[in-house]
């Protein structure tokens, strides 16, 4: 098996919050695990299905954008795993200045896979560590303006609309589409439900 793409040691930042490892984390459906560099040619797969590309884009190498999203300095990658094959990524950040700590996350899935509530079960999952073991109490999450099936998905796992921010993204089509923030406070993560949406 291939090494994490990130170095697993734990670290201190300068906000004095450890940064350890990203753990393997399960959910009801899914297993959330360090992403390695044996995911990649899935992973680049599944960015291929013109679901995933319209909203992640990632021009004709798929395999090298892939690689490049796993090795940004402050990202966290989790491959999203379903019965034993890499279904997706899950992606998470955080703000260390302790004024406005706070996660986010980012999330695809293979699109023969959507509506079995496996996009909701690994957003959760994933919300549930940055709430607990990580200590956040806030998260925040920015689907397209238009992605409804995301933003049903997000506000299952108990994530708010904020307010819609105008020309956000720019598209695979070059033009700015617009996005919507939504957050989630520690208190308002719901608890897991039926395999059903997401």
């Amino acid at each position: 098996m291939s090494e994490p793409l990130r170095p697993a040691s734990a670290s201190a930042s300068a906000s004095g919050y450890r940064t350890p490892a990203d753990p393997t984390l399960r959910g009801a459906q899914v297993l959330l695990r360090p992403v390695t560099a044996d995911d990649i040619p899935a992973l680049a797969e599944i960015r291929r299905t013109p679901e995933v590309y319209r909203r992640w884009r990632g021009g004709t190498d798929l395999a090298a954008a892939v690689a490049e999203d796993f090795a940004e300095p402050g990202s966290h990658s989790l491959a999203i795993v379903h019965q034993g094959k890499v279904a997706g990524a899950i992606q998470w950040a955080e703000e260390t200045e302790p004024e406005y700590r706070h996660a986010s996350i980012d999330i695809y899935l293979d699109p023969a896979l959507h509506g079995r509530g496996l996009g909701a079960d690994a957003v959760r999952t994933l919300a549930r560590h940055l709430l607990t073991a990580q200590g956040h109490h806030r998260l925040v999450i920015d689907p397209a303006a238009d992605n409804t099936a995301a933003i049903r998905c997000y506000t299952k796992v108990g994530f708010r609309p904020v307010g819609v921010m105008r020309r956000y993204e720019r598209g695979a089509d070059g033009d700015w589409h617009d996005g919507l923030l939504m957050d989630l406070l520690a208190e308002e993560l719901t608890a897991e439900g039926p395999a059903a949406g997401g």
